[in-house]
């Protein structure tokens, strides 16, 4: 019997002689994700609403910064080893050199605090606030510690 089409080269073509079992696809898979390889995004306001649902995103909340401590922990029993925080704060708290983010009485400090209370592990991702951060992250108690990227830029 002829095919109607010839085969692809690899890698176009995948031969499944190499996936014909479960025990030969766990032996020869490229790529294992467990909750070790993720980061949690949290949605962080700073209103009194443990949740506010979030109109764009179905399914997905803004949470209170005791909800955020919340979620951080669970985080941390699921295996998840970071949180990436996404601070909401009133637009009467933003300018354009992001005071509301180091106000000692903001959203930003207040949910460190909280974390910091858990023992959940913080990790600053972006290099731009890096320096800032771990100021925060200080009068909060957490230690920071810096390492460079590949850029040569603190995270």
């Amino acid at each position: 019997m002829s095919m109607p089409f010839p085969p692809a080269p690899f890698p176009l073509a995948r031969p499944r002689r190499l996936r014909a079992s479960p025990w030969i696809r766990r032996l020869v898979a490229e790529t294992t994700l467990t909750p070790a390889d993720l980061v949690w995004p949290l949605i962080v306001h700073d209103g009194p609403e443990d949740e506010q649902p979030v109109p764009s995103m179905p399914g997905v909340s803004r949470l209170s910064a005791r909800a955020a401590a919340r979620a951080a922990v669970r985080a941390r029993n699921l295996g998840i080893p970071a949180v990436a925080l996404f601070p909401n704060v009133s637009t009467v708290a933003k300018d354009a050199v992001g005071t509301g983010a180091t106000d000692p009485d903001g959203l930003v400090p207040q949910l460190l605090a909280l974390l910091a209370e858990g023992g959940v592990a913080l990790v600053e991702i972006g290099h731009t606030q890096a320096e800032a951060v771990s100021a925060i992250g200080a009068a909060a108690g957490l230690a920071a510690v810096l390492h460079k990227d590949l850029g040569g830029r603190p995270r």
